[in-house]
Parts: structure tokens; sequence; C-alpha cells
């Protein structure tokens, strides 16, 4: 278990304190179609932090081609029908270059620096001239009005349960999900970027916004700036 980060529940869980068994259930929602809209149509997609596959598998659905990578192993052998790599992201180094470069699940958001700014470089590295990475950043107040909860429509509920500094700009952030017939807890280092710490992030790694793609900004289209 990574340093800041511990998971609570029935099954595997991850170094950063994702369960498995947890997100095998949570439901797609719309992030494919907002890949898939921003995107060329039968692009190879580079999925940076895959889990079990709950993007992976719509997107190849949707006739892209997809390499997931993870660092867990678990979470990987749920993932069917695309290339898989197990490896820590911001240490890839493929010696490839993707249509589509995807970071998701608040990546960006790493408490520790270094590791995003690995992140981020893999990022650019990994892209494609002409091509594209989308990421996905933490909503304005997720950090903010806790505690809160939100019921899923398909059965479960979701806690923000806490947010607390740590020094540096960081906080650790305590989450809870609750199903009728198990709960799961999870605890891990986020750092809350606004949006010029954001796009200035981007530019430390040769990166620049093209596009917003949802109105709240938590859905972003990059490409690599131009030298």
């Amino acid at each position: 278990m990574r340093e800041g980060y511990e998971g609570t529940g029935p099954g595997a869980i991850t170094p950063d304190g994702c369960a498995v068994e947890l997100y095998s259930r949570l439901p797609v929602g719309e992030e494919p179609d907002i890949i898939a809209s921003a995107v060329p149509a039968g692009a190879h997609i580079l999925e940076l932090g895959s889990g079990v596959g709950r993007m992976t598998h719509p997107l190849l659905e949707r006739g892209f081609t997809v390499t997931a990578v993870d660092e867990s192993a678990e979470m990987l052998e749920r993932v069917r029908g695309a290339r898989t790599i197990r490896g820590a992201i911001e240490t890839l180094d493929l010696d490839e270059k993707f249509d589509v470069v995807m970071l998701a699940s608040f990546l960006v958001h790493a408490g520790d620096v270094e590791v995003r700014r690995g992140m981020l470089d893999v990022c650019r590295s990994h892209v494609a001239d002409g091509g594209c990475v989308l990421i996905q950043r933490e909503g304005e107040n997720y950090h903010t009005d806790l505690p809160r909860e939100r019921h899923d429509p398909s059965g479960f509920t979701i806690r923000m349960l806490s947010a607390e500094p740590v020094g540096d700009g960081v906080n650790s952030v305590r989450a809870e999900y609750v199903f009728p017939d198990a709960v799961w807890t999870q605890t891990f280092l986020a750092r809350p970027l606004s949006k010029e710490e954001f796009e200035g992030a981007l530019g430390e790694a040769g990166l620049r916004v093209d596009r917003y793609l949802t109105e709240d900004r938590v859905w972003v289209r990059a490409v690599p700036v131009e030298a």
C-alpha cells in the first residue's frame, strides 16, 4: 500500500486503496460518450489507469482499439478484449505513439507532484503527432461542502466523508461506497488544482488545452504544444 492510501472492504485492494470488486460494480456512466465525441472513430487509445475496464469495454464496443495500463494485476485480470500492460503510469515507456492517450479517474490530482509530472510526461511522450490527450479533472467543489452523499440509481450510495489538509497543498480524502450487501472505503491523497494551476501543469509537460469537453470542465481535450 502506498503511504497515505488505504482501502477497506471485501476482495483485493490495490496499492492506491481501490477495491477491485467495488470497481467491477460501478456503472459506466456517460464517460464513453464524452470520449467518443472527442476523438476520431476507430482511434487507438492508450488508457492509463484502466482498472477493471469500466471504460475500456464500452470503448471497445464502439470500435476503438485500447491498450489498457494499470499497476494492479487483479484489476487487469477483469479486462477483456484489450491489450493489457501492468506497470506504474508515471514511469511507463512503451516506445509507441497512440492516437489518443487517456488519463481519467482524477489521476492528474496525484498528491505527489513528481508523480503527476511523470504521468503528464508519459501522456506527452506517447501521443502521436496530431493526436490528443483526454484528462478527467476533479469537479470545482470536490474538496468542499463535506460530508456529502449521492445515491446512484443503480442502487448504491457514494459518500464523500472528508478532505483533511496534510500539508503542501495536499488533502487526505476519505470516501465510502455503500451497497446493500457490502461497504467499501478508500482513503487517498489528492492535490486540488485550479483551472490555472491545471493548465500550468499541462504546459510543463508540453501540452495545452484544446477545449473543455463538459460544462463543468471535468473532461478536457489537450494537445501537444508545437515546437
